[in-house]
């Protein structure tokens, strides 16, 4: 009998969410596993090494080595060539009110000759290559449904717009790169099959909002053809799964021992359904109200983001380093503080050398067209 994708689709979300349900009242350790990527999204592909499926194929063997356990419990993000956005799969971990989140991936550059693996926690670090890692990763966004409506205020091609996101959830930060380096550290035991690159920081949007430790793992990259062969067999696959698990292994055992967890705190659903509330409740404010201040050519218009807080900041210049004319928008249930407003591309500029003088050094420029937040490349264009 003929069933339809749509059809396979929605029976399978229907199956993970009773499994998550029961997962989240137990007192295992609960760890979410993600295969990045899926159905029409592949990932990247060189000489038939797909990432999806390779990415996939690991998750499911981590997952088999954890379910042999005691005390662990697993939930998958996908266990088929399905597509799960990006903001669900974090979901699908606080809904299950997991203990840690752990994303799989593998790595790609036009360099050949890249390799190694690495291991990202959430943050902003404004390294290059870091940056180019989640430029990749984000813009995954781009084949959802809606999806400038669902993560308005955020470009893929500009992680820096995540900046605000970075800060919401740093209790988590110590264990994420603990786990993080756990993985690295059985990566390493792999000596020359594979070659470690260490625990980095970036702002990746899986990991964002999600309410627990996390981390995303690269795996090597399967544009290098030797590495890419090793991460598309099953010999590869089996190194790499084991040292995943194993790493998570060592995390539950250090972190809540051999025996049942005892939650502490608010747990990750808890969390999630105050923030959905607060969505629903809080009326957003526009991101850019009109303004006496004309366009330039373009109908452009220039402001400076300081910083971004979960708390709301009274508009004095002592609270600002003594920058005046400070402006205050509401979005992603964060308070996001600007500087200045001009037409001029220039004075802008300016304007943020003159932030980052006064110590914000992660401060950077947003421009906005009739009311709409547009990027810096679109507001200079002639």
């Amino acid at each position: 009998m003929f069933i339809s994708k749509k059809i396979k689709i929605a029976f399978t979300f229907i199956l993970t969410m009773l499994a998550i349900d029961s997962f989240s009242q137990s007192n295992d350790f609960r760890v979410t596993l993600d295969a990045g990527h899926g159905d029409h999204d592949f990932g990247a592909v060189y000489s038939g090494r797909i990432e999806k499926n390779i990415a996939l194929a690991i998750v499911l063997k981590v997952g088999k080595i954890l379910e042999a356990q005691p005390k662990i419990d697993v939930i998958y993000t996908r266990k088929t060539d399905v597509f799960v956005d990006l903001v669900e799969r974090a979901n699908i971990a606080n809904r299950a009110n997991s203990h840690i989140f752990v994303s799989i991936h593998c790595n790609a550059n036009k360099n050949t000759a890249a390799d190694g693996t690495e291991t990202y926690v959430m943050g902003m670090n404004k390294i290059a290559s870091n940056l180019e890692a989640a430029k990749k990763e984000n813009s995954v966004i781009t084949l959802e449904k809606d999806y400038k409506k669902k993560y308005e205020g955020f470009d893929p091609n500009s992680p820096e717009t995540m900046i605000g996101m970075t800060l919401m959830q740093e209790e988590y930060l110590d264990n994420s790169i603990s786990l993080a380096s756990k993985v690295e550290d059985k990566f390493a035991l792999l000596g020359k099959k594979l070659r470690h690159g260490g625990v980095k920081q970036a702002p990746f949007m899986v990991l964002h909002k999600a309410y627990m430790p996390r981390v995303l793992i690269e795996t090597g990259f399967v544009s290098n053809p030797t590495e890419g062969d090793l991460l598309n067999s099953e010999e590869g696959q089996n190194d790499i799964a084991r040292a995943i698990a194993d790493a998570i292994i060592s995390y539950k055992f250090e972190f809540y021992g051999d025996g049942d967890v005892e939650d502490v705190g608010e747990k990750p659903s808890q969390i999630l359904k105050e923030n959905t509330e607060k969505e629903k409740e809080t009326k957003v404010p526009e991101v850019f109200k009109p303004t006496t201040v004309k366009g330039d050519s373009t109908g452009s218009i220039y402001k400076i983001q300081l910083l971004a807080s979960q708390k709301k900041i009274a508009l004095v210049p002592k609270n600002f380093k003594g920058l005046q004319n400070v402006s205050i928008v509401y979005e992603d249930n964060i308070y996001k503080y600007l500087y200045g407003e001009t037409a001029d591309y220039e004075k802008a500029k300016s304007q943020l050398s003159e932030a980052k003088s006064k110590g914000y050094d992660s401060a950077f420029m947003i421009a906005f067209k009739n009311g709409k937040k547009i990027s810096i490349q679109e507001a200079t264009k002639q």
